[in-house]
C-alpha cells in the first residue's frame, strides 16, 4: 500500500492561480509566480500539478531544481531545466536563435560543440539569450519553466531569474519558482519582485485538521469517514499540517502494522500510550531497519552524499559493482525512497530533501563522521581529476568528518577556479566558506582571493575592507608579488567603478610591495591599470604611475560611435551591465607622452613574456592616443591588437579590434563591410553587448548613407533588447540613431518623439550630447531651412566639447560648422586650415563639407574654375552619403549663385530633385526659389499625387496644398510655413482657404488637428 496522496489537498487558491497563469502565458502575457513555504509543505506537488496542466495544453515544460547538498554549481537549476526538455525533444533549430546559441551553450550541452570558445558572456547576456529561447519555445502555445528550491541556488541563477522576472510580461512564458522562507538572495529577490508588482507570491500554510483527514483518506484510497479516529488524531497532532510528514508518519503506521485493513475497513491497532516514533528521524530509522543490511548501507551512504547523488560517486565510495549497486538502488526505488533524476541519467534523488536529512540523523554522531570520512577518502583516492562539484562534495564530507582544514583547501581551490571562469558570485560564497575553515597559515592567501572575488562581483567596499585587513608581508618577496597582484586587480575594479581615490590607493599599495623595480610583467600590469586611471575625466597622472590602458565597458557605445571606437573588454566577466564608465580623455602634453611611453613598454613586455591580454590592452590604448596623429597610426596599432588576439585565440579582443577597425574604415571610406565583419564575429560568440554596440554603429552609418529602411530595421532588432539587459550605452546610441534618422528625413514629429525617448534614457547627461546637437538637431534645422538655428546647435555642440574634451569627430566641428560659417562669412582661410589639420578632417563625411568650404573660399578669391572642380570632386567622392551630398550642393549653390561662380543652377536642380523625391519639402522649395532667383524656369512637380492620402486626394487637395497641410500638424504660423516652403505668406493664405473648403473643417484649429491625425495614421 502506498502512503502518498493522488490528489492535492487544501490548495484550491493556488491551483486556480496556476490555471490563470497558464492561460496568460498562452496569450503572450507572461507571469512570474513563486510559492514560498517550509520543507514538505507541498511546493513540489503544485509544481507537478502545473507541469501536468501544461502538458495537457501542449505547452513545453522545462523543470530544474537547485541542489540541496550545499554545492555551489553556477546555473545548475537552469542547466537541469533545459536538459529536461532537450534530452527528449532535442534543442530547437529556429534561425532566430542563431545569435544566442553560443551564449546558451553554457546551459545546453548539445550546442557546445562548434561554438567559439573563450567568450565569457555576462550573466545578463545569458539571461537575455534564455529569454529568447523561452519565447521561441512558447510561440505556439506558451511555455513553462519550473525552478524548484531556489533558496539553495547559486547567485548567478538568481541573477538570471531576476532578469526573467523583469522582462517576461509580454512573452508567452510562465516562470514558476519555489523556495523556503529562509533569509538569502532568493527570498530577497522574491520579496522585491512582489513589492515591484512584477511577480505573484503565495505563502503555503499548513493544512488544517479537516484537510489532513482528507489527505489521509486519499492516501488510503477511502473516504474521510472510514479513517480511524486514532489514526487521524495521531497524524494531525504529530505532522503539524505538513503534507510530507503526514505521508511519512502514515507510511510508518502501515509498515509497523499499527494501521491495517480488516475486511473493507481500516483499523488502528495501537493504544494511545503505545511506543510510536516521536519524529521523522525515528520513523525513517524504523523503515531502514526493515531493509537488508547492504541496501541499508547503500541508502545511508547515498544520504551522506546529499539529497541528490551521483551513481558514479556512490559506486566510488561503496566499491560495489554495477549489478549489485543497481539491485540495491532498485529496491530503494520500489520502496518510494529514491527515484531516478529525470534531468541526469547518472543521478538519483531522494523523494524529499528531508528524507536524506532524516536518514543521516538516524546515525550516531561518531558513525556519521566515520561514514563521511570514508566517503571523502574514497573520492580523494581517485586517479582522474575531480570536477568542481565533486571537489565541493569532498570538502563537505571532510567537514562532516572533522577535517575542517582539508575542506577549506578544497573550497578554496574550487572558488579560485570559479573566479577565473568569471563566476565571481559563486567564488565569493566558496572562498568565504574556505576562509572560515582555513588553517591560520592559509588564511592570508584565501582572503586575498576572496577580496578579488568581491571586487569582480561589484562589491568593491567589501573588497577594500578585506584588503585593508590583510597582514603585512615582506616587500619584494614572493608573498609581496601575490599581494601586489591582489591590489592591482582590486584597483582595476575600482577604476571601472570610477572610484579613483580607491584605485590610486590600491596602486600605491602594489608599488610599495613590489618596490622601485618590480618584475617586468608586474610592471606591465601596473601600467595597464594606471593608464586606465589616468584616462578618467579630471584625472592627472598619479605619482610614479605609468599609465597604459583604457577601461573595459559594456554599457556606453557612445564611446564607440563612428569616429570613436569603444574601450576594451579585457575582462568582460567583470564588467557589469549598466555600468556607467565615462568617455576617456587623452592627457595633455608630457602626461600624454608618459601614457604613450608606458603603453609601448607594456606592449613590448607583454608580447615578450606571453601576456596577450596585457598586450591587447596596450595596443588598444596606443590606438586611442594615436588618433590625434591620424587614422593610419591608430589603425596600425589596432591591426597589431587584432594579430595578437588571433594568435592567442582571444575572441573578445578580436571582436574589439574588428569593431574599432570597422568603424575607422567606414568613416574614412564610407564602406561598412569591415564593421559587418565585426558584427558577424561578435554574433558568432553570442556576445550580445558587443553585437548591440556594433548595431548602434551600423544603424548610424545606415542613416548617414541614406539607407533609411535598413537603419530602421537595425534599430528595431536591438533597441528593446539593449534596454532589457541594461546595455545603456548601446541603448542610448540606438535611440540617438533613431532621432538622427528622423532628423535626416525631415520628420519633425518623429524627431521630437525620438528625442524624448533619448532624454528619458539619460542621453542628455551622456557623452552623446555633441552628436545630438551636431549630427541630429543641426541637420533637422537645415532641412527646415533654419540656418540660424543650425549654427546655434553647432555652436552649442562645440561649447559642450570644450568643457568635455573627447575624440568626437561627427559633431560638426570638423565639417558642417566650418562650411556654414564660411558661407556666412564668419570664417576664412586660416580657420579652415586649422580644421583641416585635425584628425577629424580625414573622415569622408567631414571631407565633403570641408572641401565645399574650400570651394566657397576659392570662389570668393576669384579662383572660380578651381572652385567648381573642387565641388564636382567633393560631390563625386561623397557618393556614399546622398543626403549630405545634396545638402552640400544646396548650401554651396547659394554662395555660388550670389558670388557668380560654379554651376549653381545644375546643383540646385540636382538637390531639388533629391529632396522632392525624399519628401523633404522645405529644402526642395528653397531650391526652387533659388532657381527662380537665377532666372530659370521651374516646372511644377505634378507627379506628387501618390504621396497624398486617398481621402485628401479625392477631395481635390493638390500636391502644393498638401505640402502646407503636412506642416499644419506642428501648428506653425503662416510666416513659418512660408519660410519653410519658400513661398509668400499670401500664397499660404490661399492654400489654407482652399484646404478648409476641401476638407470641410470649420477653422484652422480643426484643420491642424486633422493634419495631426493623418500624420499619426501615416506613422
Amino acid at each position: 500500500m502506498r502512503a502518498t496522496s493522488s490528489v492535492i489537498v487544501g490548495r484550491v487558491a493556488e491551483t486556480c492561480l496556476l490555471g490563470n497563469a497558464l492561460d496568460d502565458a498562452s496569450r503572450r502575457s507572461g507571469r512570474a509566480v513563486f510559492f514560498v513555504g517550509d520543507a514538505g509543505i507541498g511546493k513540489s506537488r503544485l509544481v507537478g500539478e502545473c507541469a501536468y496542466r501544461a502538458y495537457a495544453r501542449d505547452m513545453p515544460v522545462l523543470r530544474g531544481r537547485a541542489t540541496s547538498t550545499g554545492l555551489v554549481v553556477p546555473f545548475r537549476p537552469l542547466i537541469e531545466a533545459l536538459s529536461s526538455r532537450f534530452r527528449a525533444a532535442g534543442p530547437p533549430t529556429d534561425p532566430e536563435l542563431d545569435p544566442y546559441r553560443p551564449a546558451l551553450a553554457r546551459l545546453v550541452p548539445e550546442w557546445r560543440q562548434g561554438s567559439s570558445p573563450g567568450y565569457p558572456e555576462t550573466v545578463v547576456e545569458l539571461a537575455e539569450a534564455l529569454l529568447r529561447l523561452l519565447s521561441v519555445l512558447g510561440k505556439e502555445h506558451g511555455c513553462v519553466i519550473l525552478l524548484e528550491d531556489l533558496h539553495d541556488s547559486d547567485t548567478e541563477t538568481i541573477a538570471v531569474v531576476e532578469y526573467v522576472i523583469d522582462n517576461v510580461a509580454e512573452l508567452p512564458v510562465l516562470l514558476l519558482g519555489t523556495l523556503r522562507p529562509e533569509p538569502g538572495a532568493a527570498l530577497d529577490l522574491v520579496r522585491s519582485a512582489e513589492q515591484r508588482q512584477v511577480a505573484t507570491v503565495r505563502e503555503l500554510t499548513p493544512l488544517g485538521e479537516a484537510e489532513v483527514l482528507e489527505m489521509t483518506a486519499s492516501c488510503l484510497e477511502t473516504t474521510p469517514e472510514e479513517v480511524p479516529q486514532a489514526t487521524h488524531e495521531r497524524l494531525a497532532g504529530r505532522a503539524g499540517g505538513n503534507p510530507y510528514l503526514v505521508e511519512v508518519l502514515l507510511a510508518d503506521l502501515l509498515d509497523s502494522g499499527q494501521l491495517r485493513r480488516s475486511g473493507d475497513r481500516w483499523q488502528a491497532y495501537c493504544s494511545p500510550d503505545a511506543a510510536v516514533p516521536t519524529g521523522v528521524v525515528r520513523s525513517w530509522a524504523r523503515r531502514l531497519d526493515r531493509f537488508d543490511a547492504p541496501v541499508r548501507e547503500v541508502l545511508l551512504c547515498a544520504a551522506t552524499l546529499g539529497s541528490q547523488f551521483s551513481v558514479t560517486v556512490l559506486q566510488t565510495v561503496t566499491g560495489l559493482d554495477d549489478r549489485t549497486l543497481f539491485s540495491h538502488l532498485r529496491s530503494a526505488v520500489e520502496a518510494s525512497i529514491i527515484a531516478p533524476d529525470g534531468a541526469d541519467p547518472d543521478r538519483y534523488t531522494f523523494r524529499h530533501a528531508l528524507t536524506a536529512e532524516a536518514l543521516v540523523a538516524s546515525l550516531a554522531p561518531a558513525e556519521r563522521a566515520a561514514m563521511a570520512r570514508r566517503a571523502a577518502h574514497s573520492l580523494e583516492a581517485v586517479t582522474h581529476e575531480l570536477g568542481d562539484e565533486q571537489l565541493q562534495l569532498m570538502a563537505s564530507l571532510q567537514m562532516a568528518g572533522g577535517d575542517r582544514h582539508g575542506a577549506a583547501r578544497q573550497f578554496a581551490a574550487v572558488g579560485r577556479r570559479m573566479l577565473a571562469a568569471g563566476a565571481s558570485g559563486s567564488a565569493v560564497i566558496l572562498l568565504d566558506r574556505a576562509r572560515s575553515l582555513a588553517h591560520a597559515s592559509d588564511v592570508r592567501a584565501v582572503t586575498e582571493a576572496l577580496a578579488v572575488a568581491h571586487a569582480e562581483a561589484g562589491e568593491l567596499d567589501t573588497a577594500l575592507a578585506l584588503a585593508a585587513e590583510l597582514p603585512p608581508v615582506p616587500a619584494r618577496s614572493q608573498a609581496a608579488e601575490q599581494r601586489g597582484e591582489t591590489h592591482v586587480r582590486i584597483a582595476w575594479a575600482a577604476v571601472m567603478a570610477e572610484r579613483t581615490e580607491e584605485a590610486a590607493g590600491q596602486i600605491r599599495a602594489a608599488r610599495s610591495l613590489l618596490g622601485a623595480a618590480p618584475p617586468p610583467e608586474k610592471e606591465a600590469a601596473l601600467d595597464v591599470v594606471e593608464g586606465h586611471l589616468a584616462l578618467l575625466p579630471g584625472q592627472s597622472r598619479p605619482e610614479q604611475s605609468q599609465p597604459g590602458h583604457t577601461p573595459p565597458d559594456q554599457s556606453r557605445p557612445e564611446q564607440s560611435q563612428p569616429g570613436h571606437t569603444p574601450p576594451d573588454q579585457s575582462r568582460p566577466e567583470q564588467s557589469q551591465p549598466g555600468q556607467e564608465n565615462r568617455e576617456k580623455v587623452a592627457p595633455e602634453g608630457e602626461a600624454r607622452e608618459a601614457v604613450r611611453d608606458a603603453a609601448r613598454r607594456a606592449a613590448a613586455v607583454a608580447e615578450e613574456r606571453n601576456l596577450p591580454v596585457v598586450a591587447c590592452q596596450a595596443w588598444q590604448l596606443l590606438a586611442l592616443l594615436s588618433r590625434e596623429h591620424g587614422f593610419d597610426e591608430a589603425d596600425s596599432c589596432l591591426e597589431r591588437m587584432l594579430s595578437v588576439a588571433e594568435q592567442h585565440t582571444l575572441p573578445v579582443w578580436r571582436v574589439e579590434a574588428l569593431v574599432r577597425l570597422g568603424a575607422n574604415t567606414f568613416m574614412r571610406t564610407g564602406d561598412p563591410a569591415r564593421l559587418e565583419t565585426a558584427r558577424t564575429a561578435a554574433e558568432s560568440l553570442g556576445a550580445l553587448v558587443p553585437t548591440q554596440t556594433v548595431d548602434g554603429l551600423l544603424a548610424m552609418n545606415a542613416v548617414m548613407r541614406g539607407e533609411w529602411d535598413g537603419a530602421q530595421e537595425i534599430i528595431e532588432r536591438s533597441v528593446a533588447a539593449s534596454a532589457r539587459i541594461r546595455n545603456l550605452g548601446a541603448h542610448r546610441y540606438l535611440l540617438l540613431a533613431s532621432a538622427t534618422l528622423a532628423a535626416h528625413r525631415g520628420r519633425r514629429r518623429d524627431l521630437d518623439r525620438a528625442l524624448v525617448r533619448f532624454r528619458r534614457a539619460g542621453g542628455e547627461e551622456s557623452l552623446l550630447v555633441p552628436l545630438q546637437l551636431g549630427l541630429c538637431r543641426a541637420f533637422a534645422a537645415l532641412l527646415e531651412e533654419d540656418r540660424g538655428r543650425a549654427l546655434a546647435d553647432l555652436d552649442a555642440s562645440l561649447a559642450w566639447e570644450s568643457e568635455h574634451p573627447s575624440f568626437f569627430y561627427l559633431s560638426g566641428r570638423h565639417g558642417l560648422r566650418p562650411l556654414l560659417r564660411t558661407i556666412e562669412g564668419l570664417d576664412g582661410r586660416a580657420e579652415l586650415a586649422a580644421v583641416l589639420g585635425s584628425p577629424g578632417a580625414d573622415l569622408a563625411w567631414n571631407q565633403l563639407f570641408l572641401r565645399l568650404a574650400d570651394a566657397v573660399l576659392r570662389g570668393r578669391e576669384g579662383d572660380t574654375e578651381r572652385a567648381a572642380r573642387v565641388v564636382r570632386s567633393a560631390v563625386a567622392d561623397a557618393a556614399a552619403f546622398p543626403l549630405a551630398r545634396h545638402l552640400g550642393l544646396r548650401l554651396a549653390a547659394g554662395a555660388a549663385l550670389t558670388e557668380k561662380w560654379g554651376e549653381p543652377v545644375a546643383w540646385l536642380r540636382a538637390a531639388e530633385e533629391y529632396f522632392y523625391a525624399a519628401g523633404i519639402q522645405p529644402v526642395a522649395a528653397a531650391c526652387r526659389a533659388g532657381l527662380r532667383q537665377a532666372g530659370v524656369s521651374v516646372g511644377q512637380h505634378r507627379g506628387g499625387w501618390d504621396r497624398i492620402p486617398a481621402r485628401l486626394r479625392t477631395s481635390g487637395v493638390t500636391p502644393r496644398e498638401y505640402e502646407v497641410f503636412v506642416l499644419l500638424a506642428e501648428r506653425p504660423g503662416n510666416q513659418q510655413i512660408a519660410r519653410r516652403l519658400s513661398i509668400s505668406p499670401r500664397t499660404v493664405e490661399k492654400h489654407m482657404a482652399s484646404l478648409l473648403s476641401k476638407t470641410g473643417r470649420s477653422d484652422r484649429a480643426a484643420l491642424c488637428e486633422f493634419s495631426a491625425e493623418c500624420a499619426a495614421e501615416h506613422d
